[in-house]
């Protein structure tokens, strides 16, 4: 019973990531671990993976670093660019804690529940008889039937910002690439600098300045565009910036 649970939650998690643009391959072997998902979103500029562990415990259980660990090894192994934990219960502080320094995402139960509103309302359940039947059976392993499908944006499901992040899965992926984020952050705040320097005359210094506020502006706009996390936002920012600001300084000099 406790597998068959699981399995439906294993779907329910595939059937969200095909819906945003995922190729899903459930359960998923590499040489010493078997991934519930594993996530491929094709791009112009190659692929993104994202591996995803699927983790149906009672809601009093908090999920550990053992599992976060063993997900890591995984995402390393495949080269993964993203980690994402769900579960139907909660985690511990020191997994939270971990996660946010590794750039994990964690989805817990209210979080699983809101994902399934806003995707219910998103696929217009009561259009299809067969889909119906199915997400009622996930209302077993989720949540009270009067509360999980009943509200929600019919917006994207895999944020909990989405009203503020209006881009779509392949860009919102490559931006989340730190080494990407760091490129467009210098080439556009070294393009608008000298273009302004150009039309307006501006002196080096007064451009250069021009330069590191753009800089600043996008390290942590784009972050809060692209992530759901504010920590994350505010160390990825600090880090896109810091980055930014050498490599502006080294083309100045040049």
């Amino acid at each position: 019973m406790e597998e068959l649970k699981k399995q439906k939650l294993v779907d329910f998690i595939a059937k969200v990531m095909e819906d945003s643009g995922f190729k899903v391959y459930k359960d998923f072997r590499t040489s010493q671990h078997i991934v519930d998902i594993y996530g491929i979103l094709p791009t112009t500029l190659g692929d993104i993976g994202v591996v995803v562990a699927c983790k149906n415990y009672d809601e009093n259980w908090k999920v550990g670093m053992d599992v976060l660990k063993e997900m890591e090894m995984a995402a390393k192994t495949l080269k993964a660019s993203k980690v994402v934990i769900v579960t139907t219960s909660d985690f511990s502080s020191q997994a939270r804690n971990y996660a946010v320094k590794r750039n994990m995402k964690l989805i817990d139960r209210n979080g699983l529940i809101k994902i399934a509103e806003e995707f219910s309302k998103k696929i217009q359940v009561p259009e299809e008889e067969e889909e119906d039947e199915y997400y009622e059976g996930e209302v077993e392993v989720y949540g009270p039937p009067s509360t999980i499908f009943h509200t929600g944006s019919q917006r994207g499901v895999l944020s909990r910002r989405e009203s503020r992040k209006p881009l779509t899965p392949i860009i919102r992926g490559l931006l989340q690439n730190t080494i990407i984020l760091i490129i467009t952050v210098v080439a556009v705040s070294f393009l608008v600098a000298t273009m302004l320097q150009m039309a307006a005359g501006l002196g080096t210094s007064i451009a250069g300045v021009v330069k590191i506020m753009i800089a600043a502006a996008l390290s942590y706009g784009i972050p809060y565009l692209v992530e759901d996390d504010g920590a994350v936002i505010m160390i990825k920012g600090t880090i896109v910036f810091f980055s930014s600001l050498l490599l502006l300084v080294i083309l100045i000099l040049i």
